[in-house]
């Protein structure tokens, strides 16, 4: 999937999760891209977890409680029935477990620095916490220019 497929066919489950969770859909498209390498990772195509959301906590509407490790030391993560599924449970999670996030979502830079900086990071996974924040900040902007 190229990346401007992916935005636009995206952006229309972004923004239906954005609105009802008031968050901007540019930082939801962004962190969806970013955790699902524009769509084309396993996690995304195989199991429509487009945020590498871990299968913790208790299920909800969107999601029924399925996980699945992707390799031998791999963590759970959510199985969802649909892409608009993940992205709601996404947007859910984010207003939830980090609102100083969502509030501040419509300044892409703002949102990088709390989210990078939160337990959604995991730099024990390997993830780099600058350096996330500076691939959201940019996926943002592009998103931003786009649309």
């Amino acid at each position: 999937m190229k990346q401007s497929e992916f935005l636009s066919s995206l952006l229309p489950l972004a923004r239906k999760a954005g609105e009802a969770f008031r968050i901007n859909p540019v930082v939801i498209l962004a962190q969806a891209a970013i955790e699902s390498g524009w769509g084309q990772s396993d996690l995304s195509t195989l199991h429509c977890n487009y945020f590498g959301i871990t299968a913790y906590g208790k299920k909800n509407v969107w999601w029924k409680g399925e996980g699945i490790e992707l390799g031998s030391h791999s963590l759970r993560f959510r199985v969802y029935d649909t892409p608009g599924d993940s992205f709601m449970d996404y947007a859910r999670l984010i207003r939830h477990a980090y609102p100083g996030a969502a509030d501040v979502s419509n300044d892409p830079q703002a949102f990088a620095r709390k989210i990078s900086c939160s337990k959604f990071i995991s730099e024990v996974n390997g993830d780099n916490r600058e350096a996330y924040r500076l691939l959201l900040v940019k996926i943002s902007r592009q998103i931003k220019n786009i649309f």
